[in-house]
Formats: structure tokens, C-alpha cells, sequence
């Protein structure tokens, strides 16, 4: 099948320019994309039913004839509605079709015709509206139906799969050996690919995903460990004194247990452990993971190497530049700060003095993967809200260095399923109880009606000298769905908040217009900030206590939940205020899922199961590539592909068998798409 990736698509008959650009669309420029190109589901004509066995609200398939001609009537408006009778040897039923002036001569009487379509009743019989009918028996059995784009249906890729099949060799490569094959009784993968297209039967259907889905997580299991063992291998950056004591005495409040612990598990991981530290440091908002790294890169640096933090945004890396400068005064360790907004004659001076080892403790973004920076010792590197960062960005990070810890921090619970395919191998310490000062938040789902209510309820805690985030999801003028924050704040300034301070931040603000706002809002200037998601991470500003989120729909619940945790920080009772007009069950049963828990591993599974893991992150950030039929979120399927994974690598650790050479093939495809596919 590989040579069917290098055939365009416009091979197949009936497939001309026109067609190529909406397949396009599709992602499909090859013959092997079309083929990959699964069913999102079936329709199942093969069974037909007898009319007197329909029943209202189920979709049925019938085999009948017409009782008599297609008749055809205008109503008011000019609306055409075409009606028939259709019986079969149990009885009749009414099909009826909207403005359709072919649907006469297409249909005839003493013909048989199979009708696919949902059941209603009206005047006391059965009827189904627009139903789709063939009278060819081939076509009847179970139909695929396909993802589709304006100008290219369903039916016209189906004809085009059936095109597509034909091409196939007789015999198809397995990428698969055999005892895999045999161990995990999977179907053969041409059977596979033909019958998840067009089913000989239920059952062969089974068998078809089954086996597909085994090889994609199979090959991103695969993919994600060949990913992670290029930092597996032996390091000489062995710790030799534990300087985190040390570190704890200059802090200005107590840790928590879990926090000492964590630490702890970082020590020793790189004092005792010939491999690098490799170590998932995951915590609710507000938990204090920052610290633990802190204590970390203290040790590390102590040890004589260097340590690089890096965040992903340059507020939150400006803040933990800020933050951590002031508990490291007198202690020798020589901090500096790498983004983008960076001076170019300071970005110099900085990179000069990291390669030649005069700075310890570097935090940055991603700044800090760019070709010029170089460390002479690099032997510690951090990544902060890890899910926003590839396995390729962190790998680049990595190589910068010889074979150094990693510790990856994460205030985004991630369900078991996903941490099993997106962390692997790394170790795990869960920071599970907040500092004794974090006060429960509550948390209340209302529509816009009480906007002004809330607004007052804001005023009064500024009267009081707090502070409060107003959020809204998006600042373009020319999305009508939402009011921009541009014109947000506008209106708050001459209207509800006229007279108070109120500041404004989104993703295109310059950034020193960002750091002067924050700056505004951290020393208690701004009483109100109108804010995006850019405050979704790490911001930390103890006395704002209130946070309104405009059009909440719009958010994933632990998206909500990380903006959630940018209030209740300090002392006072806080509150998040979730404003929603949108009326439906799913969405309200989604947003009540906030009000009624701070959990957020709870939070998170919930997440996943209602959205899936495309979107669990938002704009998929994950660094994951795209599945095709898999589901992250299938523990089972997920456990028997990682079993697998493990059997393989038994064999091979870095699959250079040649009976893997089909695997390899497939993790280079499947990774094509992921940013810098470290497999190309």
C-alpha cells in the first residue's frame, strides 16, 4: 500500500481538478489518504422490516413498492411537497418529500425499493420524511457514511473508495509480524481495510476496527517510547550532595507534605539513578509545583551544573523570574530571564554568558529551544504546564544538553487513559493538597439576565479594596457570537465600571503592554481586568477574589478550571461566576460538573468523556498526532496496544529488526503531521 501514498488523487475515475481542491479539504491528496480515510459511521440496510413492525422514532430500512404515481402539491410559500404509498405484504406507510421536483420521475410504480429512513406517525399511520431509497440490491447492505465537505457528499466518496479498492495488490505488506498478529488474534490487514469501507457483515466490521485501532495505538505508543528512550540512556550528571535544605530555609512560608515529598522523589531520583531523572510533577492549580522545581534547580546548580525552566508563555516565565529572583538573593545562584521580547543586543549577552557557564539558572520560553543558545553544562531542564510543549520541543531541549533530568510539571489533571499514552515511562509525583492559606472557591453557573447583579456584587468587594477578572473567549470584532474584549472593555469604561479602574489584556497586546498591565493589576491599580485565556496559566495575584466568565460554553471544563485557579490565592473567600446563555442539557449538565466539584482529576475525566481528546486541550496543544479511528479515551484498547508495544520492544528496543521495519514505517507517517517529527 505505500505506493498508493504517492498516486494523487485525481488517478481515480471521476475525480477531476474541481474534486481535488474539496478532497483537499479533507486532508486526502493521495489514493493511501483516501483509504485511510475511515467511515465516522454506518447505516445499516441489511436488514430490512416488515411495515407493520416499524416504530415511531427508530430509523428502519423497508423493502416496498409504490401503491400508486408520486403526487405532488404546493403549499403557501411555494414550497413543493411530493407524497407516495409505499406497501409491502404487512401493510402501508406515507413517504413524503420537501421541494425534491425529481423525486416523480424517479420513482415508479411496481418497482422494489428499499427506503431507509426515521419513523414518525401522523394521523394515525406511519411515515418517513426524505427518506433514501435504492432499488439496486448491491447497494443495501452496510452503507459507510463519511466525514464531508460543501460539494463533495457521502455517496460521491463511497464511489470514489470503491475506485480506491481496486488498486489495492492482491497482496498487501503486513507491517505487523505475524506472532503479534497471532498473540492478539487480529484479522489481516488487507481484510481490515476493505471491510471497514463496506462491511460483508457486522461482525467483519468488528474485526476491521478492531484490528485498525490496535495498530494506531500500537504505533503511537511505539512512537511516543522511541520519543522518550532518546533520554534513557546512561548519564554522568550523578548528584552528589542534596542541597534542597538548604533551598527550604530561604523560602517565607512552610511547604506542604506532598511538596517535601516531591521533592524528595526529585533528589533522589538524581542522585541514585544511573538513568536521567525523567519525572511528571502534577498538581491542581495553586499546589505550589513552581517550588518544587525551584528546590530542584537549586540542588542542580549547587551540584555545579546549570538548569533551564522553561514556561509557556512570557507572563508566566516573567512571573517565575520575578518570583523566584527574590528567594534566591544572596544564595550565589545567578538567574536570568530568555523570551522573545528580550532585547536582541541583551539576548546576545545572555547567550554568551550561558555557553560560557557564568549563568546557572536560565528561565524562558520557548526562546530557549532557538539554535543559539547553548549551555556549557546543562544538567537540569523544567517544563511548566508540560501539555502545552511537544515531545519534539522537549526533546530539543533535551539534546542541548548531555543526556540531563527532565522534570515536566503539569496543573492539568490528565486523565489515567491519556497519561498512559502521553507519559509512558515517566515517573509521577502527584502534589495532592494545597497550601493551608487556598480557600475552596465557589463556583456559580447563571445567564446574562444577572449580569448586573453580578456586577454590583464586584463593585462592592472593590469597595472593600479586592479585585476581580472579567474573561471573555475571543477579541475579534468580526465574530457577532461573542462580544470582543476590545469592545467589552469599552463598554465597561462608559457604562458599569465608569469611574473604576479597569484594565485590558489579550493575546495582541504588544508585550510590554502586557507586562504593564499585569503590573497595574499585581500592585492593586486596576480594579477590574478584562482578560482572554492569556491568564489561563500561572498569573498570581493574591487579591483579586472574583472572576466572571463570559460565554462559558465556549470553554473545556479544564480549561475553565485552570482559569478558575487564578482566584482564590489569598486569604478571602473567592468566587467564580460562569455566565451562559446556551440552553441546552449537555451544556448545562457540563458547566453544573464545575459548580459541584474542585477536584480537577474528577474535572478532567469528565472532560474527556463529554469532548473527547482532540479537544481536550484546546487547539490541540498536546503534542499527540491526529488518530484516524483510535480513541485515547478506550482504557482497554489503549492497555492491550501498550502490552503489545512492550512485547515488541522486548525483541527490540529501538526496532531496528527488519520484521519491525512496517512499524517504523508507520510511526514516521503517523508523526509526519506533529511539528518537528523527530522520526523524519
Amino acid at each position: 500500500m505505500p505506493s498508493l501514498f504517492n498516486k494523487k488523487i485525481d488517478s481515480l475515475k471521476g475525480i477531476g481538478l474541481k474534486s481535488v481542491g474539496l478532497y483537499n479539504k479533507l486532508k486526502i491528496q493521495t489514493v493511501g489518504d483516501l483509504l485511510c480515510f475511515y467511515p465516522r459511521t454506518y447505516e445499516d440496510w441489511s436488514n430490512p422490516v416488515k411495515i407493520t413492525d416499524l416504530k415511531a422514532g427508530e430509523i428502519s430500512v423497508i423493502k416496498a413498492k409504490l401503491s400508486g404515481p408520486v403526487i405532488e402539491n404546493k403549499i403557501p410559500g411555494g414550497m413543493l411537497i411530493s407524497k407516495a404509498r409505499v406497501f409491502d405484504d404487512s401493510g402501508f406507510i406515507v413517504i413524503t418529500f420537501f421541494n425534491n421536483k425529481f423525486i416523480k420521475t424517479m420513482l415508479h410504480e411496481n418497482v422494489d425499493y428499499f427506503f431507509y429512513g426515521k419513523v414518525t406517525q401522523n394521523l394515525g399511520h406511519f411515515e418517513m420524511i426524505n427518506p433514501m431509497f435504492s432499488a439496486k440490491e448491491n447497494e443495501v447492505g452496510i452503507r459507510p457514511i463519511y466525514n464531508q465537505t460543501a460539494g463533495l457528499n457521502s455517496r460521491q466518496i463511497a464511489k470514489a473508495m470503491k475506485e480506491a479498492l481496486l488498486l489495492l495488490p492482491l497482496t498487501i505488506n503486513e507491517p505487523l509480524p505475524d506472532w503479534i498478529l497471532e498473540k492478539y488474534k487480529l484479522c489481516p490487514l488487507s481484510y481490515a481495510i476493505e471491510n471497514i469501507h463496506f462491511p460483508r457483515d457486522f461482525e467483519a466490521l468488528k474485526l476491521a476496527k478492531e484490528r485498525l485501532i490496535f495498530e494506531e495505538l500500537l504505533t503511537l505508543s511505539l512512537g511516543l517510547s522511541q520519543l522518550k528512550d532518546k533520554n534513557r540512556e546512561e548519564t554522568s550528571l550523578q548528584m552528589t550532595t542534596d542541597f534542597s535544605e538548604e533551598f527550604i530555609k530561604l523560602l517565607p512560608f512552610e511547604l506542604t507534605e506532598a511538596q517535601s515529598d516531591a521533592i524528595n522523589d526529585c533528589i533522589n531520583d538524581m542522585m541514585n539513578r544511573k538513568t536521567p531523572m525523567n519525572r511528571l510533577i502534577q498538581g491542581d492549580v495553586g499546589s505550589g509545583k513552581t517550588v518544587v522545581a525551584a528546590a530542584a534547580c537549586y540542588s542542580a546548580v549547587k551540584n555545579g551544573w546549570q538548569a533551564a525552566f522553561m514556561a509557556p508563555t512570557e507572563i508566566l516565565a516573567n512571573q517565575h523570574f520575578q518570583s523566584l529572583s527574590k528567594i534566591l538573593i544572596g544564595s550565589g545562584v545567578k538567574i536570568e530571564l530568555l523570551t522573545g521580547s528580550v532585547p536582541a543586543k541583551q539576548k546576545k549577552q545572555i547567550k554568551e554568558l550561558l555557553k560560557n557557564g557564568e549563568i546557572d539558572f536560565i528561565i524562558g520560553t520557548h526562546a530557549l529551544l532557538s539554535d543559539g543558545v547553548e549551555f556549557q553544562n546543562l544538567g537540569l531542564v523544567v517544563t511548566d504546564e508540560q501539555h502545552r510543549f511537544g515531545v519534539a520541543q522537549r526533546a530539543a531541549l533535551l539534546s542541548k544538553g548531555n543526556n540531563p533530568h527532565l522534570m515536566v510539571m503539569s496543573a492539568t489533571p490528565i486523565p489515567r487513559t491519556l497519561g498512559l499514552i502521553i507519559y509512558g515511562d515517566l515517573d509521577i509525583s502527584v502534589i495532592n493538597e494545597l497550601p493551608p492559606n487556598r480557600k475552596e472557591i465557589e463556583t456559580y453557573l447563571v445567564d446574562s439576565s444577572k449580569r448586573t447583579r453580578i456586577f454590583n456584587f464586584m463593585k462592592k468587594h472593590i469597595a472593600a479594596g479586592k479585585q476581580c477578572y472579567i474573561v471573555c473567549p475571543l477579541i475579534e470584532e468580526s465574530d457577532i457570537d461573542a462580544a470582543s474584549a476590545a469592545v467589552y472593555f469599552e463598554e465597561l469604561i462608559n457604562n458599569d465600571f465608569k469611574g473604576y479602574n479597569v484594565g485590558l489584556l489579550h493575546g495582541k497586546c504588544k508585550p510590554k503592554e502586557k507586562d504593564e498591565v499585569m503590573n497595574r493589576f499585581q500592585s492593586g491599580e486596576i480594579d477590574v481586568l478584562v482578560t482572554t485565556t492569556v491568564i489561563e496559566v500561572g498569573v498570581d495575584v493574591k487579591n483579586a477574589v472574583i472572576m466572571l466568565i463570559e460565554n462559558a460554553e465556549r470553554y473545556g471544563l479544564s480549561q475553565l478550571h485552570q482559569l478558575r485557579g487564578r482566584i482564590g490565592r489569598g486569604d478571602e473567600k473567592s468566587y467564580c461566576i460562569l455566565i451562559s446563555d446556551m440552553q441546552n442539557e449537555e451544556t448545562t449538565e457540563r458547566l453544573k460538573i464545575l459548580c459541584s466539584t474542585s477536584n480537577g482529576f474528577k474535572i478532567a475525566d469528565e472532560d474527556l468523556r463529554l469532548r473527547g481528546p482532540g479537544d481536550f486541550f484546546g487547539s490541540r496543544q498536546h503534542g499527540l498526532p491526529q488518530m484516524k479511528i483510535a480513541d485515547i479515551t478506550d482504557m482497554k484498547s489503549v492497555l492491550t496496544a501498550k502490552e503489545a508495544a512492550e512485547d515488541i520492544l522486548e525483541v527490540s528496543k529501538d526496532l531496528s529488526n527488519d520484521e519491525f521495519r512496517g512499524i517504523r514505517a508507520l510511526i514516521s507517517k503517523l508523526f509526519s503531521g506533529v511539528g518537528d517529527n523527530a522520526f523524519n
